[in-house]
């Protein structure tokens, strides 16, 4: 018995390092994944980029990004998903990295595409470990320290990232931030070698087929939900800085100040999210009930945050409107492939994930090529924001009406 529990210890540090590590991860991705924002004030005006040029080259990481999904999940239920973790992180920093040289549109879009293909092992294959190694208990702090990733990325990113702006222009952003990234396969070569080694694939038995889970409902519809929970997300990381600078007339400091402080909230609430719903289930609410809530909350919030930032007159109102976006999106983040490792078990967890995420992720190719044509055909960001707007809020309404009952399926 005190082997046993031992062993249990060890194996249950290697876990929460593992766990560490794939959130630093996923904080690199967003980071690298929005220095393409950080970088547009300069970069759009010396490539000589349009809005609809610029969406064009945001849109493009998604055109790999979404369908690569498919496949990625489906590599991580055959194969050692820690060696396919790896590959993807380092075709995702060399991509960031080789992007500090990008000349013009065509070769900033196939960079963009590379990058779309490395980092879609990011939630696939952090949803497949996470289902297969992280007790029900701590499924809420386990996905909310990725969903504090997903905020405190995008936060680091414009605070290092401007300060590299503004001292060396757009350049060095990307081969900084692709550099950091490759020294992260170091520490994950060691912490991962246990777990490595056990060979984390399911028996040719077992393994569900994409073929059958396309014919499940709930995914459909959770695909859906995410498509909607996305386009609000990917509409203030992407377009928010050029918005703060370009229209409203604010600094890149300010401009920094402004969207660190909406990240940094998004990554606080997720944290705190992600505990106060495992303390919940642990004392017997039921898991899925909990974060169907949550998610209605965070969309509610987003969406009202959207039209606020729109219509907001200064400093102070407008840093209000994106803590309330922070807010929401924290909520989210944490809950929304929570609820898909849920629907799938660990059998099938990454294949489900990487279904949903690609379906969810058609809202990264289209919403950004829709937000440059609105800005460019119809005279601002008023219509942009209402859109963006208005879906996140009908994100609200459908995770409501419907999403099924929220547990695991006999697949």
């Amino acid at each position: 018995m005190a082997t046993q529990s031992i062993e249990g210890r060890a194996d249950g540090k290697r876990v929460t390092w593992v766990v560490a590590l794939i959130a630093l991860s996923v904080l690199l991705n967003y980071v690298d994944r929005g220095a393409i924002g950080v970088a547009a004030p300069l970069m759009k005006e010396e490539l000589g980029l349009s809005a609809t040029g610029f969406g064009l080259a945001v849109s493009a990481f998604f055109w790999v990004y979404a369908p690569a999904c498919l496949f990625v999940g489906w590599l991580c239920d055959r194969f050692c998903v820690y060696r396919v973790f790896a590959l993807g992180v380092a075709v995702w920093a060399i991509s960031t990295a080789l992007t500090g040289f990008a000349g013009g549109l065509i070769s900033l879009i196939v960079l963009r595409l590379f990058l779309g293909l490395g980092e879609s092992i990011a939630f696939p294959g952090s949803s497949k470990i996470f289902a297969a190694e992280v007790p029900v208990e701590r499924r809420g702090i386990a996905n909310a320290s990725v969903s504090a990733a997903i905020a405190f990325g995008p936060a680091i990113g414009v605070l290092t990232g401007g300060a590299i702006l503004g001292e060396w222009g757009w350049r060095p952003v990307f081969w900084i931030f692709g550099a950091v990234t490759l020294l992260w396969l170091i520490p994950w070569q060691f912490a991962a070698a246990p777990m490595r080694a056990r060979a984390q694939t399911v028996p040719a038995s077992e393994r569900v087929s994409i073929r059958r889970l396309l014919r499940v409902p709930a995914l459909w519809k959770m695909s859906v939900v995410h498509f909607l929970s996305n386009y609000g997300f990917y509409f203030l990381l992407a377009w928010l800085p050029l918005y703060l600078v370009n229209t409203r007339g604010y600094s890149i400091g300010e401009m920094t100040a402004l969207t660190t402080l909406s990240f940094t909230t998004q990554g606080i609430v997720a944290l705190v999210g992600g505990w106060l719903s495992d303390r919940m289930v642990a004392r017997g609410a039921n898991e899925g009930e909990v974060r169907r809530w949550l998610m209605i909350a965070g969309q509610i919030a987003i969406g009202t945050a959207t039209a606020g930032i729109a219509v907001a007159d200064g400093f102070a109102p407008l840093a209000a409107w994106l803590a309330v976006a922070g807010f929401g999106a924290g909520l989210i983040a944490t809950n929304l492939f929570a609820i898909g490792q849920i629907f799938a078990g660990p059998r099938a967890a990454g294949s489900w994930i990487g279904v949903q995420n690609a379906l969810g992720n058609i809202s990264g190719i289209v919403g950004p090529i829709i937000t440059g044509l609105i800005v460019d055909y119809l005279g601002g960001y008023g219509y942009a924001f209402a859109t963006a707007a208005a879906l996140s809020l009908l994100g609200a309404l459908l995770w409501w009406k419907l999403i099924p009952e929220i547990r695991t399926l006999d697949l």
